[in-house]
């Protein structure tokens, strides 16, 4: 109940059926270019897609530093940003590990130059921008499976954040985390998590694997995309920031846009160095 009146707090009622958004056709314009141009330099080959990897885990740096140091560049940006630099040029050299002793070096460095400041939280941005890199590059290296793997991956995560936002706009109900992120709801996560084992199942009668596991691969993604989601907002709710940027209309910044994907990008590269760490993308694809 609210202090001062006998009325119920807004900010304790469910989410009922909350409108579509009046930037929707902005989300809607701005997701077709990023997608049309992830799909096209994917399929271009290794050194187009790890540019494009590249240029965005570096605008990733520089809004992790905008939003927890409130800066556009200063040491720590440089070192995180030669750090993710390096990492890629040399999963794009055939060498991952040696791309993550990169990232590991640059996150100790900016620990120790944040020692006055939150070195822990700042650290975490040169992983944060770098690990989810080396993901994609070493899936879609891996021919003749790395096209289909990131477009598995990219679909699967796009379908879950599309069917979240639709259900959870069109159908309401209660909140998912509130405190967190108050316009999510567990009929958008339901309906997200759905349509990533969905599209999952396609894919897997496309490519011959099984599509009940895959559908099972699917959703484990979909359910993981969603908790990158919503650490990224808790990440901005504490800073108290809306977004990481103002980069892409209706969007925000890259974070904004890709936490779903930095998480399940990840969790990808584990699932298929466990299941076959020599070909990661047709692991990923194909299963065991």
């Amino acid at each position: 109940m609210d202090p001062v009146s006998d009325k119920p707090s807004p900010k304790t009622e469910p989410a009922l059926r909350p409108s579509l958004g009046s930037d929707l056709k902005s989300r809607i314009l701005a997701g077709l270019v990023l997608g049309a141009l992830t799909f096209a330099l994917a399929w271009a080959g290794l050194i187009p897609f790890g540019l494009l990897v590249l240029a965005v885990a570096l605008i990733i740096a520089w809004e992790w530093s905008h939003v927890t140091r409130g800066a556009n560049a200063d040491l720590s940006f440089g070192v995180h940003a030669i750090s993710v630099a390096i990492a890629c040029a040399l999963a794009l050299s055939n060498m991952p590990v040696l791309g993550f002793a990169s990232l590991m070096i640059g996150t100790i460095l900016v620990f120790l130059i944040e020692l006055n400041g939150r070195p822990a939280l700042s650290a975490l941005g040169v992983l944060y921008s770098g690990w989810p890199a080396l993901a994609l590059l070493w899936l879609r290296g891996d021919e003749p499976w790395g096209f289909t793997a990131i477009l598995f991956l990219v679909v699967t995560v796009a379908a879950t954040d599309v069917a979240a936002f639709f259900a959870g706009r069109t159908i309401g109900g209660p909140r998912l985390a509130p405190s967190i992120s108050p316009n999510k709801t567990w009929s958008g996560f339901i309906g997200g998590i759905t349509a990533a084992a969905g599209v999952a199942a396609i894919f897997g009668s496309i490519s011959g694997a099984s599509p009940a596991g895959l559908a099972l691969t699917g959703l484990s993604l979909g359910v993981i995309s969603q908790g990158g989601d919503l650490a990224e907002s808790a990440l901005k709710r504490s800073f108290g920031v809306k977004d990481a940027s103002n980069l892409i209309p209706g969007h925000g910044g890259f974070m904004d846009r890709v936490d779903g994907l930095v998480a399940a990008a990840i969790a990808a590269a584990v699932l298929a160095w466990f299941v076959n760490p020599q070909h990661p993308a047709a692991a990923l694809v194909l299963g065991p």
